[in-house]
């Protein structure tokens, strides 16, 4: 009798425990080059990133940018208050990779799970943009100067999309993509800082 209580109480825990655990997001991706904000702190090429060091695919939140998805100031983060070091602005001293302004750049992305994609948009900063300020859709141009359609296709775990940087830009910038998935509530955000 005692053995089949001890056999009752280990089963019941081991089912118990993965349901008291934290749960991790369900979706996972993030930019590798340029790199995102979430990619130099997964690698530990910034620190005092808090958890997103240890999640760099994680940045997920409401989608529906930009009349709805995360507020002003929270972009970077996905409106996620675990990840948000990566809206702060660190003083503009966010490691930056060196672009050309009007050219042809490759998007890099590592995508853990491959959710049906509705499309993945890129947008920069306007050139008044300082990078000492948090992140908003007024510091946004509106439109994107990439959309890549996927039309519930799934994207390949590694991703890579191609386009031409907006012309005649100078100086630092952010660039904001957005990874709409098709088959959940949520999209991706991630900030990758440049200098043009």
């Amino acid at each position: 009798m005692r053995k089949k209580t001890i056999v009752a109480t280990l089963s019941a825990s081991a089912i118990a425990l993965p349901l008291m655990w934290p749960s991790s997001a369900s979706a996972h991706g993030f930019i590798s080059s340029p790199p995102s904000r979430s990619a130099l702190c997964g690698d530990g090429t910034v620190r005092n990133c808090g958890d997103i060091q240890w999640e760099p695919q994680s940045v997920e939140g409401p989608k529906g940018y930009p009349a709805g998805g995360p507020v002003d100031g929270e972009l970077c983060a996905g409106g996620d208050s675990r990840w948000a070091p990566l809206d702060n602005p660190r003083n503009g001293n966010w490691p930056s990779t060196h672009v050309n302004s009007g050219a042809s750049f490759n998007f890099n992305w590592e995508i853990e799970a491959r959710h049906s994609t509705t499309s993945f948009r890129y947008y920069v900063t306007k050139p008044s943009w300082s990078p000492t300020q948090t992140l908003t859709r007024a510091s946004l141009e509106s439109t994107p100067f990439l959309t890549v359609p996927y039309n519930r296709k799934q994207p390949a775990a590694h991703t890579v999309h191609t386009g031409t940087l907006p012309a005649g830009r100078t100086g630092k910038a952010l660039i904001f993509a957005v990874w709409d998935v098709a088959d959940t509530s949520n999209a991706f955000y991630s900030c990758s800082d440049v200098t043009f």
